[in-house]
């Protein structure tokens, strides 16, 4: 079990990385109380299973006078054999004041009176587990794709799903767009399998139904250029430090052209660039015989 203490200074990105290290499968805690530390890091290794493998502790001045205690936990928890690294997210003190001043938040430790004070006095309370990190990370020139960037290199390397997962989603439009899809493509000009009564009640999934969609040449082709494409963008959206896409196709109802092409996507983008990629018919079930269609068509 891989096991990372969070800390730095407030406004240099602690929040930002707890939820890269999430996308990265860590379970996180934030803002644990410094005495809680030892028997949580104790509790986690009782319970080690399959769904936890990895786990991230943010802790920061907000745990206030037990702050003090940090250096004297973490040298316990090393005489006791716990393994553990400590990330240090620090940030120039210009580029904190402008955070602030952005967000319009306040700095924890100047309440009631300027940012500057609040951050000179966080930078003494924190200088001695400075002094303890592992990991320690400048944000005030990093954009956060860059900081995911470092992330990934220290935290994930060889992680086998490439840091994004894709999600390959067939729909009906009639049933509406779905609300999570990042791009959209609409099959509704290939022949409709619906007006062939011996395919209506067929779905996508099946291979007389998939045969009529691809017959005429224009799915195929449909599929190749999209495909194409798709193998342009997806590197360049991890670049840019998306973690999930959905990849929707829709028809008229999402039962037999959609089905088919996105069937057909996915069989080719699978293990693309080391990504995650998973398959999902949305609507296939909706309008099956015996029940009432609200529209014709599909």
């Amino acid at each position: 079990m891989r096991f990372v203490i969070v800390t730095g200074m407030s406004g240099a990105g602690k929040s930002t990385v707890l939820n890269a290290l999430e996308d990265m499968r860590f379970f996180c805690v934030d803002n644990l109380p410094t005495e809680l530390l030892e028997k949580f890091a104790a509790l986690m290794l009782e319970a080690r299973s399959e769904d936890v493998q990895n786990v991230a502790i943010g802790i920061d001045v907000r745990s206030g006078d037990s702050l003090k205690e940090l250096e004297n936990v973490l040298s316990r928890m090393r005489a006791a054999g716990y393994r553990f690294e400590v990330l240090f997210l620090d940030a120039s003190d210009d580029t904190l004041v402008k955070r602030y001043k952005e967000t319009r938040r306040r700095h924890p430790l100047s309440m009631d009176g300027r940012i500057i004070d609040g951050i000179t006095l966080e930078r003494e309370k924190l200088k001695a587990i400075r002094t303890q990190t592992d990991y320690l990370i400048d944000t005030s020139r990093l954009l956060t794709r860059d900081l995911k960037q470092e992330l990934t290199d220290i935290f994930d390397e060889g992680s086998k799903f490439g840091n994004m997962m894709i999600s390959v989603l067939s729909f009906g439009f009639k049933y509406g767009i779905p609300s999570d899809a990042d791009l959209v493509f609409d099959v509704r000009f290939l022949p409709n399998p619906y007006y062939v009564d011996e395919l209506r009640s067929h779905t996508g999934l099946e291979e007389e139904v998939s045969n009529f969609v691809f017959e005429n040449g224009d799915a195929g082709l449909f599929v190749d250029k999209l495909v194409d494409m798709l193998k342009f963008l997806l590197p360049r959206y991890s670049k840019e430090g998306k973690t999930s896409l959905v990849i929707a196709v829709g028809c008229t109802g999402g039962k037999h052209r959609s089905v088919a092409v996105a069937k057909a996507v996915f069989g080719q983008i699978t293990g693309f660039g080391g990504f995650g990629c998973r398959l999902e018919h949305r609507d296939i079930e909706k309008d099956r015989p015996g029940r009432t269609s609200p529209a014709a068509g599909r």
